[in-house]
């Protein structure tokens, strides 16, 4: 035996200790107990690409039957709808687990926000369920497009009215039975749609509650980078800014359709019967005007006449309203435009006439489908759609998740944002006044024919997502849906239903915006921000008067601010897009109440002596 092993031994006992041993190796790397960050970041990716797939299949789908209601179109919309849907809730479930992940860039963890908050009608994860919501999204829709009332008895096909008829009715006839008879027909194509829109309700409103929401009214409040008391509060503030506004245009409109009508039917201090306010909905009040002018020697502001005479068609509106676009230093429309809108209602088919704008492919892919008028409103209305088109054209090249507005207002506000710019100093540059008169007179005039649009519209605007917020809390029951609808037009805009309405009726699904389920909060915004915007282009273009006078045609300052702003798409977060446009983070509608000051001036001396309010 060696010595060296002896020794050891015997130190070892002497010490009573054990040798030395070599530490243990560290274990491994334990892996994350969830995602890592670009493991989210590459789910999110994919999410967005797969997205990009589903949404070009629908627009295609719903381009073509919106262009042309057939069943076969509608069965491939239904087709799209569902198989969106089931994406869209698979990836909102699955959106949990990676949304808190430490490390996540923030361009990504935006991405999983936007598509946990933007599905409309987010569907039930059954796919008996999900096929049943598709399909009534497209039947209701269609019923909508389809819709026409018989004035009689019984009529043939071709006696058979249709929302075109009714429209031009309330517009030009001042005759009360004949306002009423076309009012009544309309609201009763709705009636039929009250069981759909039942289960509709209960349908998404399921969904809604699968991916963590209260209901589906809880989840479009959640879209507007806040929570949704504080989106309400906000709301509430914006409406307090301009309810005098209102309430000031109501009395005297109300005063002057009294006298037209007699007490007996428009009484002073009531409520407005809504089919004498010129349009179906009582929510644009500009048919009015030519009764309601205060000045009426001074120069006509409505240019349809001179349209006609100098013979514009539809392209030629088109191009005219392209031009403001350009004129700022924006991009013409490419040639597709013009390929594949729908300017003109086909011979032949049904459609949806109802103006929208469209990016179906995600490629520039920019169209509008109109059924356009030569008129002055279907002059203002292309600029509101191409602004869509242009919002579309400058954040194309955006992830899909990022192609749309900062918020919903956006979107519909730049449009009209331009079309503030169409005064009479700008139809007076493009050749369709011939002069323009700098009175007073002609100032207030301009402002009343601007108010009954934009100022009538605020509470209606206000109430429609509020009535249908109420719907998906289950605070207004089915039973009392068509009660609760007039309570709140009633108590926001100062009309009522100018003839007994019960349970059978469904007034609400007589505006498009309610079988289509488009969320209509987004249009009150657009009009508080228009203003918001204009002021701040104005200011970009070193505009110095009054903010009413004030056109940007042709300066690329303001279209260089705007530019910015339509490129950030959604990819940041509202109060961002905004502080890029107009300095502030905060919306504000102080100055929609400077741009009409010289018209409530002259409201609050037409008022001296009137009962207001109702």
């Amino acid at each position: 035996m060696s010595l060296r092993p002896l020794l050891l031994a015997l130190l070892v006992a002497c010490s009573g200790s054990k040798p030395e041993e070599k530490p243990a190796a560290p274990p491994p790397p334990s892996k994350p107990a969830g995602p890592t960050a670009a493991e989210a970041k590459a789910w999110i990716d994919g999410v967005d690409a797969r997205l990009r797939e589903l949404w070009l299949n629908d627009g295609r789908a719903q381009w073509a039957y919106q262009t042309d209601i057939t069943d076969e179109h509608e069965k491939a919309v239904e087709a799209a709808t569902a198989a969106t849907m089931e994406f869209t809730t698979k990836s909102i479930k699955e959106s949990a687990k990676y949304a808190a992940v430490e490390g996540l860039d923030d361009a990504s963890r935006r991405k999983i926000l936007l598509l946990q908050i933007g599905a409309t009608a987010p569907a039930p994860d059954d796919a008996a369920k999900r096929t049943e919501l598709a399909g009534l999204l497209a039947e209701m829709e269609g019923h909508y497009g389809k819709g026409k009332y018989c004035e009689k008895e019984t009529c043939t096909p071709e006696e058979l009215r249709d929302l075109t008829h009714a429209e031009k009715v309330l517009a030009e006839s001042r005759d009360w039975d004949a306002q009423l008879a076309a009012w009544k027909g309309w609201h009763s194509v709705a009636a039929p749609l009250k069981d759909k829109y039942k289960r509709f309700v209960e349908l998404t409103n399921e969904g809604s509650k699968e991916i963590g929401f209260k209901n589906t009214g809880d989840l479009w409040r959640s879209g507007y980078d806040m929570k949704p008391e504080a989106f309400e509060a906000e709301l509430e503030r914006l409406w307090a800014q301009v309810k005098p506004l209102y309430d000031a245009l109501h009395c005297h409109v109300r005063a002057e359709l009294s006298e037209k009508y007699g007490k007996e039917k428009v009484p002073e201090g009531g409520k407005i019967p809504a089919h004498v306010l010129g349009n179906m909905w009582a929510q644009d009040w500009s048919n009015l005007y030519p009764m309601l002018e205060p000045f009426p020697k001074e120069p006509d502001l409505d240019v349809t006449k001179e349209l006609k005479a100098k013979g514009y068609d539809w392209k030629k509106m088109t191009t005219t309203a392209e031009g403001f676009f350009t004129s700022l230093g924006m991009d013409p429309l490419p040639a597709t435009f013009w390929e594949r809108s729908m300017f003109q209602k086909p011979e032949g088919k049904e459609v949806v006439c109802h103006a929208s704008a469209w990016n179906v492919e995600f490629e520039d892919d920019l169209r509008i489908k109109m059924c356009i008028k030569v008129d002055y409103d279907d002059f203002i209305t292309l600029h509101h759609e191409l602004g869509h088109d242009y919002y579309y054209h400058y954040y194309y090249k955006l992830p899909v998740l990022f192609q749309s507005g900062a918020n919903d207002g956006f979107h519909e506000g730049i449009g009209d944002t331009l079309a503030l710019s169409i005064t009479p100093g700008y139809l007076h540059q493009i050749g369709l006044l011939d002069a323009v008169s700098e009175s007073n007179e002609s100032a207030i005039n301009k402002q009343m024919q601007d108010a009954l649009a934009k100022i009538a519209f605020l509470p209606f605007g206000f109430l429609m997502d509020k009535w249908r917020w109420n719907v998906f809390a289950g605070d207004a029951k089915p039973e009392a849906w068509t009660a609760e609808w007039w309570r709140l037009r009633g108590a926001y805009q100062g009309i009522e239903a100018p003839l007994p309405r019960t349970e059978l009726d469904f007034d609400p699904g007589a505006k498009y915006h309610i079988p289509a389920n488009t969320p209509y909060m987004r249009y009150f915004l657009a009009h508080i921000l228009q203003y918001q915007f204009h002021e701040a282009l104005c200011k970009a273009a070193g505009h110095t008067g009054p903010l009413h006078t004030c056109s940007i045609y042709g300066n690329k300052a303001a279209g260089d601010k705007m530019k910015t702003m339509l490129a950030m798409g959604a990819s940041k977060p509202w109060p961002e897009a905004l502080e890029a446009i107009s300095g502030s983070s905060q919306m504000d509608a102080s100055a929609i109440v400077r741009y009409f000051d010289p018209l409530m001036g002259w409201l609050k001396e037409q008022n001296k002596g009137r009962t207001c309010g109702w």
